[in-house]
Formats: structure tokens, C-alpha cells, sequence
């Protein structure tokens, strides 16, 4: 079988590298670091990002793009901010014919461009599709039951790529609605700042639920002004990601927001880690103000995130919106 290419060595790109491999599929697994990739092949580990977890037999760990032009579809699981850099390097390395999916969640920062413009941009005519879904990557890695959503704009190739993904733990649904995948992977984050803030400020679970609900009647909005269906954001890369990523305290983002809401500063409160929904916030917002979509929420968390508001203030202003229907 023809292999896969996980380009980035994360924990994320080391369980899906693992869960591809339990499908069935030889991988190549690129990391940055040519002494990283170095020790992952001699000790079958992951050390860096997923301890204690064995690499799978068929997972070849390495450092040389070069050796990714072999493989016939290539997972992009590198941070959203990354992308662009990483996929002009591809671009000279990849046939044209290979798929690049999409697995980070965000938008990118400096441009407002949906990451899969960005790659479209830098290999024009190429096959491109995103991976999105309700994931912690140790339950991937170590093959508990999971289920995610990928979409691609050819429903052949959304198809076959999830059947490839697909396996006895992992479960991989496909859809043609790649803008509403995207919007829902990079959404759930930034209503995962702002739930972990109601909670670390010790607001309770009310205010949670109201966040979660309400936050997630925003990105069905802009999900809707930016060409995305319903069906998509009520499914896995919509509501099960919100569910998943608003209530537990193993996400990033969620922890990020409870730090900020006991009073810790936005560099303390990310403790030298990436947290996708800081990038994204303001994006975001700004991709709504542009098709007159209100979303009042992303909003705060963009300027809690810029040190525009604080959070008394910010949930302030957001309980004292003018009345309305609930849409």
C-alpha cells in the first residue's frame, strides 16, 4: 500500500499517525526536528508530546520533506499559524495529484483566510480537505473510541480518504461541506475561552450552559453568511466539538480561559503552549463583521485575548445586551 504522510509530530499528528497505522496504512511521519524524528525512530516513542504511548510498528518516523513525495495523501496536522509556511515547502515536495488535509483548527491571523484558501493559494489545482471532529489525541493514540468528520469538496475523495482513516476505534464520517467544517473546528475554540473564563471566575455551570448554547447559536450564523450548512456545525465538527472542547478541562483553550478568568495574564495563562483560540478570536470576529453577522461572544473574547476589556467587564456588557428572540 502506497503510505500516508503526517507532516508534523505533535501529539495530535502522533495519534492520527498511530490510528492510520491500526487502519491499516504504512505511514511516514515528518517531524521539524531532525533530532526528534531521530528519537522517535529508535525508541518507538513519542517522548516530547504523547509519553508512554508506543509508536505503531508501521509508523516511520523522519525529518526530510523529500521523503513525503511518495505518499499519495498527506495530513497537515501543524498549527493553524504554521500552515502557510509549511505548505510552501511542500508545494515543491508533493505530486500534484496528493490531497492535503487539513487538520489544525483556526483561521489564519495576519490575513483572515480560511486555511484551506491558504493552501488552495499555494498549490492551486491541487486536492484539499479537513479533518475536524471531537478529539483528544491520547484517546486517538492509544485507539479508544473516537469519531471525526472529514470534508472535501469532491465526495469521491471525501470518501475515500475517510474509509482510509477509518478503523476498529476511529470512525471517520466524510462530507462535502469543508467551509462549515472549518468555521465549527476553529469556532469551538474561541467559545472554549470564554466557558473556561465563566468557570475559573467561578460563575458556574449556568453561565457555562449559556455560553455553550449561545455561543454556539453565533457560529451557526456565521457558519450560515459564509456558505456552510446547518447539518454540518449540529454534527461531530460543530456541536460535538463545542461539547466536547466547553467541558472538559483536557482542552487547551478551555484551560486557557479558566487561567485568565482566576486573574492570570494572557502570556501566564498559556504557560508557553499554543492555544489555537487566542489566534483565532479576533479573526473571527472579524470575518463575522464583514458579512454583518453579530457575535457578541467572539467578540469579548477577542478583546479579553488583546487586553481590551477585562472579564468583569466583558460579562457585563454581555448581560446587559438589549433583549430579543432567541435565534
Amino acid at each position: 500500500m502506497t503510505p500516508l504522510g503526517i507532516v508534523g509530530a505533535g501529539a495530535w499528528g502522533t495519534a492520527l499517525a498511530n490510528a492510520a497505522a491500526a487502519a491499516g496504512a504504512p505511514v511516514v511521519l515528518w517531524a521539524r526536528d531532525p533530532d526528534h524524528a531521530r528519537e522517535m525512530a529508535e525508541t518507538r516513542a513519542n517522548a516530547r508530546h504523547l509519553p508512554d504511548v508506543p509508536l505503531a510498528t508501521s509508523v516511520r518516523p523522519t525529518s526530510a520533506l523529500t521523503e513525503l513525495s511518495g505518499c499519495d495523501a498527506i495530513l497537515l496536522v501543524v498549527p493553524a499559524q504554521a500552515v502557510r509556511e509549511v505548505t510552501t515547502a511542500l508545494a515543491f515536495v508533493l505530486p500534484t495529484h496528493a490531497p492535503l488535509v487539513i487538520c489544525a483548527k483556526g483561521i489564519e491571523r495576519d490575513t483572515g483566510f480560511f486555511l484551506s484558501d491558504v493552501v488552495a493559494d499555494l498549490r492551486p489545482g491541487a486536492p484539499v480537505a479537513a479533518l475536524s471532529g471531537p478529539s483528544f489525541a491520547h484517546d486517538v493514540a492509544i485507539g479508544l473510541p473516537t469519531a471525526v468528520t472529514l470534508a472535501a469538496p469532491d465526495p469521491i475523495l471525501a470518501a475515500t480518504l475517510a474509509a482510509r482513516l477509518s478503523g476498529r476505534a476511529l470512525r471517520v464520517y466524510h462530507s462535502l461541506d469543508l467551509r462549515g467544517v472549518e468555521i465549527g473546528g476553529a469556532g469551538k475554540n474561541v467559545l472554549a475561552i470564554a466557558c473556561g473564563a465563566a468557570i475559573g471566575r467561578g460563575l458556574g455551570e449556568s453561565a457555562r450552559a449559556a455560553l455553550t448554547a449561545r455561543g454556539f447559536s453565533e457560529l451557526m450564523r456565521v457558519a450560515r453568511a459564509y456558505g456552510g450548512r446547518a447539518e454540518t456545525l449540529m454534527g461531530l465538527s460543530g456541536l460535538g466539538d463545542v461539547v466536547l472542547t466547553c467541558a472538559s478541562a483536557a482542552s487547551r483553550n478551555f484551560a486557557f480561559g479558566e487561567r485568565l478568568g482566576r486573574g492570570a495574564s494572557v502570556a501566564e495563562a498559556a504557560g508557553g503552549k499554543l492555544v489555537e483560540g487566542a489566534f483565532t478570536a479576533n479573526a473571527l470576529s472579524a470575518l463575522a463583521r464583514a458579512r454583518g453577522v453579530e457575535m457578541p461572544i467572539a467578540d469579548a473574547v477577542a478583546a479579553l485575548v488583546a487586553g481590551r476589556a477585562g472579564l468583569d467587564e466583558t460579562m457585563e456588557a454581555l448581560m446587559s445586551r438589549p433583549l430579543k428572540a432567541e435565534d
